[in-house]
C-alpha cells in the first residue's frame, strides 16, 4: 500500500525526529569542496542543532550542488560547531520536485532550488525566479534585496510556514537546445519542449507542448526523441550534461531566464527555535552563498561558450526577431491572464514591474549606452 505524499512526509519527519536516523549511504557532505578539503576542529556529533537539507540539485551538483555543501560547511564553522546542516542531493531524502513541501511540513530544515518548481502550490512564486524579457540579474537582485521583492516573496510563502532568502542567481541563460531549426513563431507549434516556469506557459501559446523534467533527465529524453528541445541553465552545466551530442542547434537569447533568482527555503518554526546569533549566521551564510553562486555561474559560464564553440564545434544560433518579437507578445498576455485570475500575482507583478521601469530608465542611460560605444568601437584597444 502507497502511502499519500504528504502523509508519507509527515511520518518521514517524525521517524526521523524519533529515532535520528539517516539513510545509508548519504553524508553531511562532500569531503572536498572547490575550496580544497574540508577541515574542522569541531565534531558534528557534539552539535547542539542538527538540521537537514534538501535540494532540487543531484548531490554535489556543479555550482549550485558545491555551493550549498559550502553553505552547510560555512554554518559549522561560523557557528562553532553548534549547528550541523547535513545536505542530501534530490532523491537521496525527497524527490527534487518535493523540496518545499518537505520543508513547509517540517520534514527537513532547509531547502535550495528555484521558485518556479513550486508554481503548482503558488501561481505568484513564479515573479521571483525571473520573468521572461524582464529584469537581468542585478536588477532582480536591486529588486528582491532593496526594491520591496523580498518582503513580498515572504508574503507569499507565509501560508505554507517557510521564509525565502535569495541564495543565487544563474544569471542571464541561453535560450536552449533545439533538434531543429527555429526560423519562425510557426517552427514552435507542435514543438515538445522541457522548458519550467512562465517561459513554458509562453511557448504554449506559441503553439508548444511543455514537459516538466528533472535535469538528470534531460540527455536521455533528447537522445531518444522523448523532447525536440530542453532549456537547461547555461553553457557550463549544459557542457557538462553533454547536450551538445544530442541536440545541433543552440540558441540564443536566453529570453525566457533573463536573471533567475535562486532560493533558500526554512522552515519558519525551526529557523524561530535558533537564537539570534545563529539566525544571523544562517543570514550571512545565505548572503555569501549567493555571491558564490553567481560569480561561479557567471565565469563558468563565459568558459565554456568557448569549449562548446571552438572544441565541440556546436552551432550557435540567435533567434530572429520575428520569433523574439512575436514570444514577447505571448508573454505580455501570460501576465495579463496570470495577473487577472490571482490577486497575489497581480500585486507582485505591479512591484516587479514599477522597479523594472525605474531601474531601466536608469540603465539606458548608463550601461546600455556604454556598451554600445564599446561594441561599435571593436577591436580597438581599450
Amino acid at each position: 500500500m502507497h502511502l499519500p505524499r504528504r502523509q508519507f512526509l509527515q511520518q518521514s519527519a517524525l521517524a526521523l525526529a524519533a529515532t535520528g536516523v539517516t539513510l545509508s549511504g548519504c553524508t553531511s557532505g562532500p569531503t572536498t569542496t572547490p575550496a580544497g578539503p574540508l577541515t574542522s576542529p569541531y565534531d558534528p556529533a557534539k552539535a547542539q542543532f542538527k538540521w537537514k537539507m534538501v535540494t532540487t540539485w543531484p548531490p554535489h551538483f556543479p555550482s549550485l550542488g558545491q555551493g550549498v555543501d559550502l553553505f552547510a560547511q560555512w554554518v559549522f564553522q561560523m557557528s562553532g560547531g553548534r549547528l550541523h546542516i547535513h545536505v542530501y542531493g534530490a532523491n537521496e531524502l525527497v524527490p527534487a520536485y518535493e523540496v518545499f513541501e518537505a520543508v513547509s511540513l517540517g520534514a527537513v530544515q532547509l531547502g535550495h532550488g528555484a521558485p518556479y518548481y513550486w508554481s503548482g502550490k503558488m501561481a505568484a512564486c513564479q515573479f521571483f525566479a525571473s520573468i521572461p524579457f524582464g529584469m537581468n540579474s542585478q536588477q532582480m537582485v536591486a529588486w528582491i534585496l532593496r526594491g520591496g521583492g523580498l518582503e513580498l516573496w515572504r508574503e507569499v510563502y507565509a501560508p505554507f510556514k517557510v521564509i525565502p532568502f535569495l541564495a543565487g542567481t544563474t544569471g542571464m541563460q541561453y535560450g536552449g537546445w533545439f533538434k531543429k531549426t527555429i526560423d519562425s513563431m510557426a517552427d514552435w507549434k507542435g514543438l515538445l519542449i522541457r522548458m519550467p516556469g512562465l517561459g513554458g506557459k509562453i511557448v504554449q501559446k506559441a503553439g508548444a507542448t511543455t514537459i516538466s523534467l528533472p535535469g538528470g533527465e534531460l540527455y536521455t529524453s533528447l537522445e531518444r526523441g522523448v523532447i525536440d528541445a530542453a532549456d537547461w541553465i547555461g553553457p557550463y552545466h549544459d557542457y557538462l550534461l553533454g547536450l551538445f551530442r544530442v541536440a545541433k542547434y543552440y540558441y540564443y537569447p536566453g529570453w525566457q531566464e533573463t536573471g533567475t533568482p535562486l532560493e533558500m527555503i526554512v522552515n519558519q518554526a525551526a529557523f524561530q527555535s535558533l537564537p539570534p546569533d545563529l539566525q544571523a549566521i544562517i543570514e550571512g551564510a545565505t548572503a555569501r552563498l549567493h555571491d558564490w553562486i553567481f560569480m561561479e555561474t557567471e565565469v563558468k559560464n563565459a568558459e565554456h561558450l568557448q569549449k562548446l564553440v571552438k572544441e565541440e564545434k556546436v552551432e550557435v544560433r540567435r533567434f530572429p526577431d520575428e520569433v523574439l518579437t512575436g514570444l514577447h507578445r505571448h508573454a505580455l498576455e501570460v501576465y495579463a491572464e496570470l495577473t487577472q485570475s490571482d490577486p497575489l500575482s497581480k500585486k507582485v507583478y505591479q512591484s516587479y514591474e514599477s522597479f523594472r521601469q525605474t531601474i531601466t530608465n536608469w540603465h539606458a542611460s548608463t550601461e546600455k549606452v556604454y556598451y554600445e560605444q564599446i561594441q561599435a568601437t571593436k577591436g580597438l584597444p581599450v
